[in-house]
């Protein structure tokens, strides 16, 4: 019985401790196991100027694009080239898969396409983006 509520016990101070790394303060990025990544409003997702979602075209709601532009940042930040990152909004989907990073200067760069699937096509759209040294990253024009 001991060592059943030894291991019960460090059990729960481990789950607690892992826990304690979710909670956030004010507009910061939630980071954490459970939440890798900030949510669509913060400044990550608004210095890619709208993505090149933007370019595709369609019209899609705010928050069908807010999905679709965490979805390139995701891409962009974290994702294995290509690896695609999908999203799901209401009655139109998204994939985004981004090359390799090579270097501009000290930059780290990135090509990447974002196909969106709505009313039946699929519209492809093709851009490139520098990260900055504050995390975000900056479409090339």
């Amino acid at each position: 019985m001991r060592c059943s509520s030894f291991k019960i016990t460090t059990s729960l101070l481990l789950v607690a401790g892992l826990l304690g790394g979710c909670a956030t303060k004010g507009d910061a990025p939630a980071r954490g196991i459970f939440s890798p990544r900030p949510a669509a409003a913060t400044p990550y997702i608004t210095a890619l100027q709208g993505g090149i979602v933007s370019r595709s075209g369609l019209d899609i709601s705010g928050s069908d694009r807010s999905r679709a532009l965490e979805a390139e940042y995701r891409a962009l930040e974290g994702s294995p080239g290509g690896q695609p990152v999908t999203w799901t909004g209401s009655g139109v989907k998204g994939e985004v898969v981004a090359s390799a990073p090579y270097q501009v200067g000290t930059q780290n760069c990135r090509q990447y396409r974002h196909t969106v699937t709505a009313e039946g096509r699929d519209v492809t759209a093709r851009g490139a983006a520098c990260r900055n040294s504050d995390g975000t990253w900056t479409p090339l024009t």
